[in-house]
């Protein structure tokens, strides 16, 4: 459901917009009312799940997911919809840690990396489903059915960690309430922010209000000094969401700084291509979700099976691999808008889906391996987070250069430039074993 929701909505997003009326702006903070509950929260539902039990906060999620989810398919305005988005964005962010901190609660040690492959190919493979069934959905449906589909796999998923799910062990713990308000601050003034970017801002400001301009350099202020109040408050609290010890271990920190880059890439290229085969090309919703196929084929069939040669080869040259061969994909997208679809998007959607199953499992797994078995849960919450927050500013950015008349293609080589600049994180990181010597004071 959590990952499903988030590539799903934006191939609805043009009959949604035509429906509301509304502006790109409504449109992008129902994208990013998800995305900033989620990424400023899934901390603190790691937290959640290690006080009152994993399996017990993960059916509390999906409940919760469920109603929010039958909240915005019954929305009659953008305010409402973007309130039942937020809503669903704070039941994703118990959903999601605590889904892979029961895998490792579940599983012993040397079969762990196997089972967190199988997460993280399913995880991809909804992820890159979620275009060819929201196109579908909307198509037959309208947009509302987009999020139909949650409420029932709700109820399923409930019965299953009914029957299934071990024994929750609990672990005492303060949630770090404050932490997650100033994040929270500081990531919406940014995402408002990137949402300004482009020409409709220059405008604003030829004529001499300035309004816009002086709200822009407000708005970015703030969210830079909320980041770093929330680094400050950080090194203080007791109960920490981001232990300092997590920075401090470089090969940690390289894998979450690649996660960004990656995962900002990604999420620029879902905003802006359903825009240019809907409005450019005239497809339909439908036709639309299927120029996803490749991508979702590539992904939902190959992570498992590079997931398992990361364990037997070492993770690090997928991580480098898998980013430059999506900076390919941007690229070509971006060099051959003009052409016909199957050159300048079936093919490219294509190598991205290769590239995405290259690095998807051997990262989440890298994640977990770089840090020591007590912190094992935090790291994931922070890993999720790290995307989340990727996924926040990518669709704030893409939503300003779409105002641009070559927005497009710049939205393609930004995501390009940013899947590099992953490549090069992973690059650059220490080996796992030496950055866990680090992290312990052992070094």
């Amino acid at each position: 459901m959590a990952f499903i929701d988030g590539t799903a909505l934006p191939v609805a997003l043009p009959r949604l917009r035509a429906d509301f009326g509304a502006d790109i702006a409504a449109v992008q903070w129902i994208l990013n009312g998800y995305m900033l509950a989620l990424a400023s929260l899934t901390l603190i539902g790691g937290a959640l799940a290690d006080v009152y039990g994993k399996a017990r906060m993960l059916a509390l999620g999906c409940v919760l997911f469920g109603l929010a989810s039958a909240a915005c398919a019954l929305a009659p305005s953008p305010v409402w919809l973007i309130a039942a988005r937020v809503a669903q964005g704070a039941a994703a962010a118990i959903v999601t840690p605590a889904s892979l901190a029961l895998i490792g609660a579940t599983y012993p040690r040397a079969e762990r990396n196997q089972a967190i492959g199988v997460w993280a190919a399913a995880s991809a493979l909804t992820t890159a489903a979620g275009p060819v069934l929201g196109g579908w959905l909307t198509e037959a449906f309208g947009w509302p059915f987009v999020f139909w589909i949650n409420p029932p796999l709700a109820i399923v998923a409930v019965g299953i960690l009914l029957v299934f799910a071990p024994k929750d062990s609990r672990i005492p713990r303060q949630f770090d309430v404050i932490g997650a308000a100033i994040l929270a601050s500081a990531l919406g003034a940014l995402a408002w922010a990137l949402s300004q970017i482009g020409p409709s801002e220059a405008r604003v400001a030829a004529d001499g209000s300035g309004g816009t301009t002086t709200a822009l350099v407000v708005a970015t202020g703030l969210g830079i000094a909320g980041l770093a109040v929330y680094a400050i408050w950080e090194r203080r609290s007791a109960d920490p969401m981001t232990p300092p010890r997590l920075v401090e271990n470089r090969a940690f920190l390289g894998l979450n700084v690649a996660t960004v880059m990656i995962y900002a890439g990604i999420s620029i290229m879902f905003f802006v291509l359903p825009f240019d085969l809907i409005d450019r090309r005239v497809l339909s919703s439908t036709d639309a979700g299927l120029a996803f196929l490749p991508f979702t084929l590539g992904v939902g069939l190959l992570s498992n099976v590079f997931g398992g040669l990361a364990d037997r080869t070492g993770g690090r040259p997928m991580l480098i691999a898998g980013p430059v061969g999506a900076a390919l994909a941007y690229v070509w997208m971006a060099l051959a808008q003009n052409e016909a679809l199957m050159l300048a998007v079936i093919i490219p959607m294509a190598l991205l889906g290769l590239s995405f199953a290259v690095l998807v499992a051997p990262l989440t797994a890298s994640v977990i391996s770089s840090v020591d078995q007590a912190d094992e849960g935090l790291a994931s919450g922070v890993n999720n987070a790290a995307s989340r927050i990727a996924q926040l500013a990518g669709a704030a950015m893409a939503a300003g250069v779409a105002s641009f008349e070559s927005g497009y293609e710049v939205g393609l080589f930004v995501a390009a430039a940013t899947s590099v600049c992953g490549a090069f994180a992973a690059a650059a990181m220490p080996t796992l074993a030496a950055a866990k010597v680090e992290s312990s004071g052992e070094a």
